[in-house]
């Protein structure tokens, strides 16, 4: 059974209120429902905090909001109530808060300039919006200024400066000439962030006069110029050269402070000849990846996205063949306020309690505010259910009179962040918002998902039930979700049926049912299979499917994954394509699709198409090997080989694979080098140093590769420096005072000389040392003695051997060893979230007493005893490991009602930390089992005696026992069921009043304060009555008798001889007496016999319903029907009809008198016929 976590309105300590508070009840965004609920007003839509407007156009300050009922609006200027009436140029949408103040009429935005905030009220609460600033935007012009010519000597550096106009937003600036072209920019010539045009250094070519400067201000879409500036560039011989030096920033540091988000720009621009490059490195870390980019030539760093981790010291390092010069930036990312937890809009039902939880972060940490309907907290009218605490508003036994809008402001110096969260108290039934009798449809062996979207205040408890009378679903078969949702996780085809969700609340219930097929999935039993065709034949494939039989399959073909070629050689048949003529485009792989609705498989075969068989025959085979190879233009990096190419064999050569062969240190043991086109006879190989290379060629095919070629002649390389360094460079510590540098070693020729050897270097990271470095020799491991326990690293790797060292290897970041952890995790909290379930917080333990590389956190927990069995148990610890950085675990398969003890420990590398004290925690009551047993004894005619076990896992305190029984008939057809409720102390029952020789089935199950557990079900009949049961005796014996069985087969065959009498007559033609008798009796009721066709009359009643005559048999529906007398023969004996049908079999008899006797009468006044005779027995 599904539980649900309550709260009670305690005046519990603040902790174990926040611990024990409910989750906030969502209002689903169904149209229908919010139309009829009230709602305190939500801003929708609002302008933007810095709003720029355009002077030339209407300034529209938009303020949008929904609530019920429909919210009113109103408006602060500058914090005093803005007057909207009292301004002609001022009018607000209809239905709406948004203002339009019109300009383009002679209006001044000037005049509007200031600090809006509007304010949606309802009934129910107010809400406001951000503050709106409204600023025009203004393009100034350039102040005029006499630009003098700029003379400079060849090689010198030059700085234009642009100097804009202050604009609103600020201008974006180019440079461009006379004709409106950009002018061209490198890394001698650049712009810089502030609009300036660098000369790293001029050349004559720099010489013109109109070097312009542009300012275009998007907001207005104009476009400002300064005047243009005359450069002209004086050669003077010779040049020289020079060292860099920075022409921006000056100096040789400087600070820069940008907000957490944006974008950080730094610059550095150097001037020097040649002209030098810039390189950016930060100081005791690495540029973020993914986030740095490098813009005007590298010199402008930009990484997006900063965060507090990106402060630090930046350095751009200008260098060229003179010297360099380098400046250092210290970089402090600041925040403006941004949410961690923002406030949540709060749904309560009367007497319920909630808490809004406002939580900010920033740098400096924000001061929190709050407002209620856009009213100072500290003012505002007292509320009981109300108490605010810091960040958090607790909210206790409230009424529909604590409904209300609260705002939350989080300000620092650099921002602000405001939100609006209403509290709605709403007193609200249960509501099903899922469509009736939906039907889910899924293929067996997948999860299948029942919705139930509810809505309720109080938060209604949901309950699924299976089948008409099925018993509450519960247990490891489904999972139950938040939303009302029903999951069975592997529906199988019994999971088939009508599913019913029943939600409800202390205001009423309300249920559903939805419908669940599981259905067969579609399999492909017989798949399209490899096949080989010859050029003009045809070829079928097979694809025989098994599905659901009641889902239509479609089935599809596909060549190469596309469709099928548009051709009528293709035939489509139910279970198979055929392809008639095959040509060489017919080669390919062939898939066959087959889809329902639910799901969809696909199988797939190739087709080979060969040419057909040519008279005669001609012979294809592998070519030749290659011969006559030759070693040309030998270098020390590179040789030229060159061979003639064997016969192909009727099969053209389609490739050459080269082989090569290390006499020195692999002889015998062949190699891949490359391989080349097969119309090519000569390639140039490229060589590695030190290496005793011979070569082969092997030639290659459609039917396979040929025999390699005879070895060229040996070449030996010239030995050098090594080329690389080793790769997977490593640092780990296997002691808590060591480090293990560890490395994959060169391998065969990456020596490129004798004597390798590897230069290991080491330095703690972050301290300044200096790099310790060893030459060790035919080793892939070396270990650092006396570390301290988990520090980083700087490690590298280098190659060398008798010629030299190979070229500088890359740092990688390495750690010491780790030790056990040194503190356990503190502030152990245990949550039940339900009889079998319970969630633990802990508080993580700082980073630097974990002693390694965190892995996690580990609970230990074990039960202690059962509390209902009051006895303790073996101690089975059991154990969970929670991977990361976690603060939380859940622990799941607890016993109901049962007392627990857990512990929480720190995990790295090197294993455990200490345990925290033990945590003791218990679970609550659950569902019990079933009883343990059922017995049925002791049956009389009307009562019945049972006796039970209690239940093996009680999970709690029984308060009773339910029985539940109902009979059954010989139908076996269930009757009214009758329920009984027994104490929990009782063990065995005597049912009276019950009916004799009766069978019933009974359902016995037991409860406690949470509910109803799994019941027993067995049967039992009561005795029969023994006057009934004597004279069936008698019946018995009677069937069973010699002359009672002798005496019916002399009736039978007495039947049977007038039987074929009658059809001998009748067959012949003859008339019975059957006239005779009509006519001496005549009965009105009797019609005449037909003359013309020499047939018997029809006997029927007047109104074919009046009851049949004295001595007549009737069916055991005590009619006859009309047809069944259709063309009869009667044999009149006695006053006794016979009646037969045409095959001669008899029917029953019927009387010529009109006196009416018992329908069920035996016996006749009239003398004994055999057919009286037989049917007294009948």
């Amino acid at each position: 059974m599904m539980t649900k976590k309550t709260i009670s309105a305690s005046r519990a300590s603040l902790i174990l209120f926040l611990c024990q508070m409910i989750t906030a009840l969502e209002v689903p965004l169904d149209p229908i429902l919010l139309k009829e609920l009230s709602q305190p007003p939500t801003i929708t839509q609002q302008s933007p905090k810095d709003y720029i407007v355009d002077p030339r156009e209407n300034i529209v300050i938009q303020c949008e909001a929904k609530g019920k009922p429909p919210p009113s609006f109103s408006w602060t200027r500058n914090g005093t109530h803005f007057d909207i009436d009292k301004d002609a140029r001022v009018t607000v949408k209809p239905n709406s808060g948004t203002l339009v103040i019109n300009i383009m009429n002679g209006g001044k935005a000037e005049a509007y300039e200031g600090v809006y905030q509007c304010t949606a009220r309802n009934e129910r609460g107010a809400a406001i919006s951000n503050n709106i600033v409204i600023r025009p935007s203004r393009s100034p012009l350039w102040t005029k200024e006499k630009v003098e010519p700029k003379h400079v000597r060849e090689g010198d550096p030059l700085v234009l400066h642009c100097s804009p106009p202050v604009g609103l937003p600020p201008p974006i600036i180019f440079w461009m000439d006379n004709s409106f072209q950009r002018l061209p920019q490198n890394e001698r010539v650049s712009q810089g962030l502030n609009g300036d045009l660098y000369f790293s250094n001029v050349k004559p070519e720099d010489t013109r006069e109109d070097y312009i400067c542009y300012a275009r201000f998007n907001h207005t879409q104009t476009i400002q110029q300064k005047q243009p500036i005359s450069v002209k560039v004086f050669s003077t011989k010779p040049l020289t050269e020079r060292r860099p030096t920075l022409l921006t920033p000056v100096g040789s540091t400087s600070n820069k402070v940008e907000l957490r988000g944006n974008v950080l720009l730094l610059e550095c621009i150097a001037e020097g000849l040649p002209t030098p490059v810039i390189r950016w490195i930060k100081e005791g870390g690495e540029l973020p990846i993914n986030r740095t980019f490098f813009e005007n030539f590298k010199k402008t760093l930009k990484i997006i996205e900063v965060s507090e981790a990106d402060s630090g010291k930046y350095k751009c390092v200008a260098r060229n063949p003179l010297g360099s010069t380098h400046h250092t930036i210290t970089v402090t990312v600041k925040a403006a306020p941004y949410w961690i937890t923002a406030p949540r809009n709060l749904v309560l039902s009367p007497g319920e309690d909630g808490t809004l939880i406002c939580r900010a972060n920033g740098n400096p940490k924000p001061n929190i505010s709050w407002l209620t309907n856009g009213v100072p907290i500290a003012i505002a009218p007292e509320d009981p259910s109300r108490k605010v605490d810091g960040d958090t508003i607790i909210f206790s036994d409230v009424q529909e009179r604590s409904s209300a809008v609260y705002q939350c402001n989080a300000s620092n110096e650099y921002g602000y962040l405001l939100a609006n969260a209403f509290v709605n108290v709403l007193a609200e039934p249960p509501r099903i918002l899922t469509p009736a009798n939906k039907l889910y449809q899924i293929i067996a062996n997948n999860p299948a998902l029942l919705d139930c979207a509810f809505f309720g205040s109080p938060v209604p408890e949901i309950e699924w039930f299976k089948g008409v009378k099925g018993s509450i679903l519960h247990g490891d078969l489904y999972v139950f979700h938040d939303n009302g949702t029903l999951e069975i996780p592997v529906a199988q085809k019994d999971s088939t049926g009508t599913y019913t969700c029943v939600a409800r609340n202390k205001l009423g219930k309300v249920q559903n049912e939805v419908h669940l097929e599981v259905k067969d999935p579609t399999m492909i039993i017989k798949q399209p299979e490899y096949k080989i065709i010859q050029k003009g034949g045809q070829v079928s494939f097979e694809c025989t499917i098994k599905h659901d039989r009641t889902l239509m399959p479609t089935i599809t073909w596909l060549k190469d994954n596309g469709e099928l070629p548009v051709d009528e050689r293709f035939i489509i048949h139910k279970d198979s394509l055929a392809i008639m003529n095959v040509t060489d485009k017919d080669d390919g792989t062939y898939t066959c699709v087959a889809n329902t609705t639910l799901d969809s498989v696909s199988a797939s075969a190739v087709l080979t198409v060969v040419a057909a068989t040519p008279t005669p025959a001609i012979i294809y085979d592998r070519p030749d090997p290659p011969f006559d190879l030759e070693l040309t233009d030998q270098l020390e990096r590179s040789i030229q080989l060159s061979w003639i190419p064997g016969y192909d064999n009727n099969s053209p050569i389609t490739n050459f694979v080269i082989e090569y062969e290390d006499g020195m240190r692999e002889p015998g043991v062949w190699h891949y080098q490359t391989e080349v086109h097969g119309t090519q006879t000569t390639v140039q190989l490229k060589l590695s140093p030190y290496v005793n290379y011979s070569f082969r060629v092997i030639a290659v095919n459609e039917i396979g590769r040929s025999q390699p070629s005879e070895a060229s002649e040996q070449y030996l390389t010239k030995a050098a420096k090594p080329d690389e360094n080793p790769s997977g460079v490593q640092g780990i510590g296997s002691e808590p005072d060591n480090l293990v540098i560890i490395w994959e070693p060169l391998k065969g020729f990456q020596s490129n000389g004798p004597g390798l050897q590897y230069k290991v270097s080491w330095r703690q990271k972050d301290v300044g040392d200096e790099w310790t470095s060893v030459i060790v020799a035919n080793v892939s491991k070396y270990i650092v003695s006396g570390t301290p326990t988990f520090v980083p690293y700087e490690i590298k790797v280098q190659a060398l051997n008798d010629l030299g060292y190979a070229p500088e290897p890359a740092e990688v970041i390495g750690h010491s060893g780790e030790d056990l952890p040194m503190v356990a995790p503190g502030n152990v909290q245990v949550h039940i979230v339900n009889s079998t379930l319970a969630k633990v917080h802990w508080d993580p333990v700082p980073l630097k007493t974990v002693r390694g590389h965190l892995q996690g956190y580990r609970i230990y927990y074990w039960k202690v005893q059962s509390l209902s069995k009051r006895r303790r148990r073996h101690v089975e610890k059991k154990i969970l490991t929670f991977s990361g950085n976690k603060t939380h675990g859940m622990l799941p398969g607890l016993e109901p009602y049962s007392s627990y003890k857990l512990n929480v420990r720190v995990v790295n590398g090197k294993g455990e930390g200490p345990a925290s004290p033990d945590k003791l925690f218990k679970t609550p009551e659950g569902v019990p089992s079933s009883p343990s047993f059922l017995k049925i004894s002791n049956p009389t005619l009307d009562s019945l005696t049972l006796e039970w076990g209690p239940p093996t896992h009680p999970n709690g305190v029984l308060i009773a026992y339910t029985l539940k029984f109902q009979p059954i008939n010989s139908t076996h057809e269930l009757g009214p069921l009758i329920e009984i409720r027994i104490p929990a102390n009782e063990t065995s029952l005597i049912l009276s009043n019950l009916n004799y020789s009766t069978r019933y089935k009974f359902y016995f199950y037991a409860q406690t304060s949470v509910g109803s557990g799994s019941q027993i079900t067995e049967e039992a009949v009561t005795i029969m009555d023994e006057g009934k049961l004597a004279m069936a005796s008698r019946q018995v014996d009677i069937a069973t008798q010699g002359w009672f069985i002798g005496l019916m087969c002399a009736v039978a065959l007495l039947i049977l001889i007038l039987l074929i009498v009658c059809f001998i007559r009748r067959n012949k033609g003859g008339k019975y007496p059957v006239k005779e008798k009509e006519d001496a009796h005549a009965d009105p009721e009797i019609q005449p016999m037909k003359e013309d066709d020499g047939t018997f009359g029809e006997y029927s009643d007047a109104e074919d319903h009046k009851p049949l005559k004295k001595g007549s048999r009737t069916p055991s529906d005590r009619t006859v029907k009309k047809e069944d007398s259709d063309d009869s023969l009667v044999d009149y004996g006695e006053g006794v009809n016979g009646q037969f049908n045409e095959d001669g079999s008899f029917i029953g008899q019927y009387s010529g008198k009109k006196e009416k006797e018992p329908a069920e009468g035996n016996e006749s006044s009239e003398a004994p016929s055999p057919v009286n005779a037989m049917n007294s027995f009948v």
